[in-house]
């Protein structure tokens, strides 16, 4: 059995360590004792450590940074370090697999226990439990091929950053871009042990009112941005329903105000929208733009007689504001026959063409040459309440991919090996 009951020790301890995004939370995360945790664990394997620390704070000097990020400035960066291990030697990418993990979580605290085989607590599986499912499919791996660590090469990111809106711009993608990959490469996100060969990417438009409010006695002097913000909410889930494309609409928060007595001139809505290409992500902004300024001119022609928000109306457009919080993030979109031929044969079933797939870190894993990347684990998002009330791992679904990890490893290896043989010169 791979799971091992110092594996759900190891587990028992990441998960009663708080490492919440503090892009969520005024909390200091436990982040650098989890990880420390965590190298030890993998140390034990044989695994060295080449980096733990903050990334430079110049990551965030980039167009591409959520404004939730560079809001919150790069003295937050300290507390949001990153680790890099490797089983064996420098090799080169053709002889690498990489793993991707991270165990900074969302807020909401749960309760960690384990009961019954069911491991409970925040990260259980979004993404404690696979972390140290992999080391566990990793030391099996090990204990069969000799290959590992001497002719194939491990990497593993324990990054921060994949929660909280950060979208890996200051964990994963730093450490990608300075070439710490593999010619395989799985980011390890529930899944139910189906391999997904992409991955989309979000843009977030802030929709803002900057109008005047008023007494409630004279609604009709003020500017009501719960009315106007309201319209667009509704409009825009109208002619934004991506009924033609491949992406997803989330008409998120509306905020003016909680009292019954005023009219509030200002306020904000927020929407999200999901792409699965660069190409389409574009074209989602245009239209965002196009019907924010639609949905305008059509509040202007139902309330132009209205007694109580002709002002609001007459004003729409002036008072009106789209700020993108986040966009122009990449997508993942690939496929390599040898590695999918690999991961099947390995124990992992495809994730079906025509189910939609959601965003995570392996979104700059995008267009690596010589690399395959896939995201894979256990337990599904929705079921195991990931980012919810009662999220759960059960022992039986972190041993199954633990040993989906070992059959990987020893794939690779094997075929790694038969590759050098077949092509070495005769003697």
């Amino acid at each position: 059995m791979p799971f091992t009951d110092d594996d759900c020790a190891l587990l028992l301890e990441l998960l009663g360590t708080p490492t919440v995004s503090p892009l969520e939370t005024t909390e200091p995360p436990q982040l650098w004792q989890a990880q420390r945790r965590y190298a030890r664990a993998a140390e034990e394997i044989g695994f060295q450590v080449l980096h733990h620390g903050p990334p430079d704070p110049r990551v965030l000097d980039r167009s591409d940074v959520p404004e939730v990020v560079r809001r919150a400035g790069p003295g937050f960066l300290d507390a949001q370090p990153s680790l890099l291990l490797r089983l064996g030697p420098d090799l080169p990418r053709s002889a690498t697999v990489m793993f991707n993990v991270h165990l900074d979580t969302v807020a909401g605290l749960e309760p960690a226990g384990l009961h019954s085989g069911r491991f409970t607590g925040r990260g259980a599986i979004d993404a404690k439990g696979p972390s140290v499912a992999l080391l566990s499919g990793i030391r099996d791996a090990l204990a069969t091929e000799p290959a590992l660590g001497r002719d194939v090469s491990v990497l593993v990111q324990v990054v921060s950053g994949e929660e909280g809106g950060a979208m890996g711009t200051f964990g994963t993608r730093p450490l990608v871009e300075r070439g710490h990959v593999g010619r395989l490469n799985i980011c390890c996100e529930p899944t139910g042990l189906r391999y997904l060969p992409r991955s989309t990417a979000s843009m977030t438009a802030r929709i803002r009112v900057d109008g005047h409010g008023s007494i409630d006695d004279r609604p009709d002097a003020g500017h009501n941005a719960t009315v106007l913000l309201g319209f667009l909410a509704q409009h825009l889930a109208d002619r934004l329903d991506p009924a033609d494309r491949s992406g997803r609409l989330c008409v998120a928060g509306l905020g003016t105000g909680d009292l019954h007595n005023r009219v509030y001139g200002s306020g904000d809505l927020l929407l999200n929208l999901t792409y699965a290409t660069t190409a389409e992500g574009a074209d989602a902004e245009v239209a965002l733009d196009r019907e924010v300024e639609a949905g305008l001119d059509r509040f202007r022609e139902l309330f132009a007689g209205s007694r109580e928000f002709a002002r609001t109306a007459r004003d729409a457009a002036a008072i009106t504001r789209v700020d993108w919080l986040k966009r122009g993030l990449p997508c993942l979109d690939n496929s390599d026959p040898w590695a999918e031929d690999l991961l099947a044969r390995s124990g992992a079933q495809r994730w079906p063409d025509d189910e939609p797939g959601f965003t995570c870190d392996a979104i700059w894993l995008h267009d690596l040459p010589g690399s395959y990347t896939a995201v894979l684990g256990p337990g599904r998002l929705d079921t195991n309440n990931a980012h919810a009330e009662g999220e759960y791992a059960d022992r039986a679904e972190l041993e199954e991919f633990a040993a989906v990890v070992s059959a990987v490893l020893t794939g690779f290896a094997r075929q790694r090996t038969g590759e050098e043989h077949h092509d070495a010169p005769a003697a």
